[in-house]
């Protein structure tokens, strides 16, 4: 799925990525639909794991929380030279339109990504790091989306400077 995606990857292709026969893939899932929606939910609690490791993390200071997540992110997409992406991120551009319960997990994924990056810029704030000023709730939108695109543009480049172009300027302009 990370590969060739949704609508790439088929059934057949499934099945022979994990060597098992196409009729076991029917006993354990009604549709490719279900198998991609029980995808999205493990890939989320490995992701979910690392926000508790990070962004959650209250024993570190929050920027520091903010810029160990990201760096998560790159050393993920660099076991892949780049080339697949974020599930999540591919899954909100391709699978959304075709599936209203994959779109639905998807919004719920994001709104706890959010509320992740959320409680962090508020921490940022409380203890210092960021001014008072500072629209928590925006500003966690706009890094969440800033960061998914250079994911997306680093999938494009199969490199990693958008992704450390994005959090250099991040850090360098935005979150001070």
């Amino acid at each position: 799925m990370l590969e060739q995606g949704y609508c790439g990857a088929t059934v057949r292709d499934i099945v022979r990525a994990a060597g098992a026969p196409q009729g076991s893939f029917t006993n354990h899932f009604e549709s490719k639909e279900a198998f991609c929606l029980e995808l999205l939910i493990r890939y989320f609690a490995m992701v979910r794991q690392n926000i508790t490791k990070t962004l959650r993390n209250d024993s570190l200071k929050p920027l520091h929380r903010l810029r160990q997540w990201f760096d998560i992110q790159v050393d993920f997409l660099r076991q892949a030279d780049f080339r697949n992406g974020c599930l999540i991120g591919n899954f909100s551009a391709e699978v959304g339109a075709h599936s209203e319960t994959i779109h639905a997990k998807l919004a719920e994924i994001q709104a706890e990504i959010h509320e992740s990056v959320l409680y962090c810029l508020k921490a940022a704030v409380k203890s210092g790091e960021l001014p008072g000023t500072v629209d928590c709730k925006e500003l966690a939108h706009f890094l969440y989306s800033s960061l998914q695109g250079a994911i997306l543009q680093a999938k494009v480049e199969r490199s990693p400077l958008p992704l450390k172009r994005f959090i250099r300027i991040a850090f360098s302009t935005i979150l001070r």
